[in-house]
């Protein structure tokens, strides 16, 4: 009678078993083409920053980036103003204006640090220094959002940054690595610090955006960024802007740039929403490699077949990470038991075990 009860206590998780493995693919597929939606807003901006760079000799990026937070100040801050309630504006900055101050800060010197790290080393320290803001992520939401990894997360991102090294060993094989650079430690050191900055920047958003709200973030970031990189501005590029020979070709390819950061930043707090900072920024690792492809044809950059094969091991990476969501640990002075539960790293798999598990209570 005791083997009965057993027997049929274990259905349920039998069940289950059976079920999982063919539900998730539809969500990891959803989570990877939703990484590869911001990664081509990505290279979108960077096709359009060559152009004006190549081109036109155009190099402002803190104006490129201005617009951009305009942009969200009028569309995001300005939907905050007219909310009622603890969502106000006036309400959310009298309660935490200087927090919001220091994130906006953190995401205007990361975009600018990145760009100026490029007029001291070179395309392959900078392509592979970037990366060293995915392991600051993963410390950062290990303690911020209380994440925990499984192995199989780690050989995951050790996969997508094998894909990187490939990515610059075919930049160096096809002659794109042409530029020594001024100053590389400087360099390397603006990168670095840049990929910190960005790492900061993402854990913030993770957290505004699963416990507040994507347009507080969004309305906050433009608000803030809007006034530091307009200070900025004009500090480091009167002349670079009062030198510009302006016609319809160059501000069209300011909107473009513009609209692509635009999307940019209005997609990824959704992306990130059913999935996590950490995921996110595997998925656009790509974004280099798309330049690259639409390069072949902008800008005569040569083909290695190393590219076709950096992309594919990149995206094995991540459709590997996001195969298992991670859990995520009570924080020790929550009320609740300190009982680890499964994570949202990837929200498609956790809402199909749950929708699973609701049966089985049942039974």
């Amino acid at each position: 009678m005791g083997s009965t009860h057993h027997s049929r206590a274990l259905l349920p998780e039998v069940g289950r078993n059976l079920v999982v493995p063919c539900l998730p693919s539809r969500s990891i597929l959803k989570t990877v083409a939703l990484g590869q939606m911001l990664s081509l807003c990505i290279c979108g901006t960077a096709i359009t920053s060559q152009y004006l760079a190549e081109r036109y000799r155009v190099n402002t990026p803190m104006l490129q980036s201005f617009i951009n937070y305009c942009l969200l100040l009028l569309f995001y801050t300005v939907m905050l103003a007219f909310r009622s309630g603890s969502d106000n504006l006036l309400h959310i900055l009298k309660r935490k204006w200087w927090k919001y101050v220091l994130l906006g800060l953190a995401d205007v010197e990361a975009n600018y640090l990145i760009v100026r790290a490029y007029q001291y080393t070179t395309l392959t320290s900078v392509q592979l220094l970037d990366c060293f803001g995915i392991p600051v992520l993963m410390a950062l939401s290990w303690f911020v959002l209380y994440a925990r990894y499984r192995v199989i997360h780690l050989i995951a991102v050790a996969v997508c940054l094998l894909g990187v090294g490939t990515m610059v060993g075919a930049d160096i094989l096809a002659g794109r690595e042409d530029n020594s650079g001024s100053d590389v430690l400087i360099g390397d050191i603006l990168v670095l610090l840049g990929a910190s900055l960005y790492a900061v920047s993402n854990v913030c958003e993770e957290y505004i955006v699963k416990k507040l709200s994507r347009q507080e973030f969004l309305g906050m970031v433009g608000l803030f960024g809007t006034i530091i990189s307009g200070i900025q501005l004009s500090i480091v590029e009167c002349k670079d802007i009062a030198s510009i020979q302006w016609d319809w070709k160059i501000a069209l390819l300011f909107v473009a740039f513009a609209l692509c950061m635009f999307c940019l930043y209005s997609f990824m707090p959704l992306v990130i929403q059913v999935t996590s900072a950490t995921s996110v920024n595997l998925g656009i690792l790509t974004a280099d490699l798309y330049s690259l492809f639409f390069g072949l044809f902008l800008f005569g950059y040569k083909f290695s077949g190393l590219y076709l094969l950096s992309f594919t091991v990149i995206m094995v990476g991540f459709v590997l990470y996001c195969s298992t969501p991670t859990r995520t640990a009570e924080p020790a002075e929550s009320s609740v038991p300190p009982i680890t539960s499964i994570g949202i790293d990837n929200l498609g798999l956790k809402l199909e075990e749950n929708l699973q598990e609701t049966p089985s209570a049942a039974l």
